[in-house]
């Protein structure tokens, strides 16, 4: 397959490069804005490394300028600068769980907001962080007053506006869905349009700006859902083989109260992860965030299945810790063990509990991280990298199983399309916001890359 880009920008006036520059420097100071290449570099780098079929492409581009705003409302005014000057603009949270998505395909300037992570209110129900804010900042905050998040991420120094910017999903979907089912309440968006003013959006208006990589407007501040706190433990158990730990999974993720998190990943997958008294050798670890009122029920669901109890954890460090080993990251512990080696794609269905033969067996090597979800299990399919229509070849087959595919090897807006494109038009009338990323007519590196 030939993979070219659907763009060929030219290169920018260096004359207004240089008037953005100096008015950036007057406005954040010369420490919040730089031209060097190195910083420019680091900040034209994402994720982009776990897809094997895009790094291939690598670079896509590389940032004129880097700007880091320290506050909501200076990532305004850095927007509006750039717009009265013609400059592109990619926003960017910690660039750590898209691909692709946060790179400056047509140079022009980084906006890097992971300097504005100021926490301004918690109140009942709700908290209002600016969109560099860490989201384990925020959980914090939310339990000195008895609650929680009601979504929380693989990554805790994901930055508020770049997890809900890239739209991932996290630990709590058992109970909730994805997050733009309910945990974003209220967005304070800069649009494109010369002006720095923050616009105020609320329910429905504010997902419009959820999961588009900033091509219809930057997020400078959110507000979020939070419920009340519970009491977890980290649950530890491992099994002789996969399908002992796939045998409970579902049932352990209808405990009621409902578990944060249910993880399992093969024996292959296990060996991979950090070392851990809890991860005994060749064996199939199972993990779980679980409601301290369930252990004694999961602990007999687990042993009644066969499987063991390694180890039972409090305090907020063991949430944390197993929910940076839940989604894409028992997978990028994979790939780091063979570099080179593997890809992976999302899925979902019963499918992969039902028939993990058939799944595994269609690409090479296959192996499966899965959790379960809101409504049918949730997981990482690897497999050992031979081409992009592998890839696509496979996505088929596993769609005749009844496994649900998200192919992440592509950079394109592929959440409601063409609402973005419709708000765009009105919120960035001139295309500088992420260029790239907005383009109906490309799918990206592989061809029908959605589902």
């Amino acid at each position: 397959m030939t993979v070219s880009l659907a763009h060929d920008p030219a290169p920018l006036p260096a004359a207004a490069l240089a008037a953005l520059e100096a008015e950036l420097v007057a406005l954040l100071g010369g420490r919040n804005v730089t031209s060097d290449l190195r910083a420019r570099e680091r900040a034209s780098v994402d994720g982009a490394r776990m897809s094997p079929i895009i790094t291939e492409l690598l670079p896509l581009g590389v940032a004129d300028l880097v700007a880091w705003p320290t506050t909501a409302e200076d990532i305004g005014r850095v927007v509006a600068a750039a717009v009265r000057h013609g400059v592109p603009v990619t926003p960017r949270g910690k660039g750590t769980g898209n691909y692709g998505q946060a790179i400056p395909m047509a140079g022009g300037l980084v906006l890097d907001t992971s300097r504005a992570r100021a926490v301004v209110e918690v109140g009942d129900g709700w908290i209002t962080a600016e969109a560099g804010a860490p989201m384990v900042a925020l959980e914090r905050a939310a339990a000195e007053t008895g609650q929680q998040l009601w979504m929380y991420p693989s990554t805790a120094q994901s930055s508020l506006g770049g997890f809900l910017g890239g739209g991932s999903g996290g630990t709590g979907t058992i109970a909730h869905g994805s997050n733009d089912m309910g945990f974003v309440l209220a967005l304070d968006v800069v649009h494109a349009t010369g002006s720095p003013d923050l616009v105020h959006v609320e329910g429905d208006d504010a997902q419009r700006f959820v999961h588009n990589y900033g091509t219809a407007g930057v997020i400078a501040r959110a507000t979020v859902a939070l419920e009340p706190l519970q009491e977890w433990r980290g649950v530890y158990a491992s099994f002789p083989d996969f399908p002992g730990a796939l045998s409970v999974l579902r049932e352990l993720g209808r405990l009621d109260p409902l578990p944060r998190l249910v993880s399992a990943d093969t024996p292959e997958v296990t060996a991979a992860l950090p070392p851990d008294p809890a991860f005994p050798a060749g064996r199939a670890g199972l993990r779980m965030i679980a409601d301290e009122r369930t252990v004694a029920a999961a602990t007999a669901l687990i042993e009644g299945a066969g499987g063991r109890v390694e180890d039972v954890r409090t305090g907020p460090q063991v949430v944390l810790s197993l929910s940076m080993l839940s989604y894409n990251h028992p997978i990028e512990w994979l790939q780091k063990s063979q570099p080179g080696v593997w890809f992976h794609v999302e899925v979902s269905g019963d499918a992969l509990v039902e028939r993990i033969d058939e799944v595994h067996a269609v690409y090479e090597g296959g192996l499966l991280h899965i959790e379960a979800g809101h409504t049918v299990p949730i997981g990482m399919l690897a497999g050992i990298y031979r081409s992009p229509e592998q890839v696509l070849d496979g996505i088929a087959a596993l769609n005749a199983l009844g496994v649900g595919v998200h192919n992440p090897h592509q950079w394109n807006v592929d959440f409601e399309l063409g609402r973005t494109i419709a708000t765009a038009r009105d919120t960035d009338p001139q295309g500088l916001l992420n260029p790239g990323k907005l383009n109906p007519d490309y799918d990206g590196p592989t061809k029908g890359a959605i589902r």
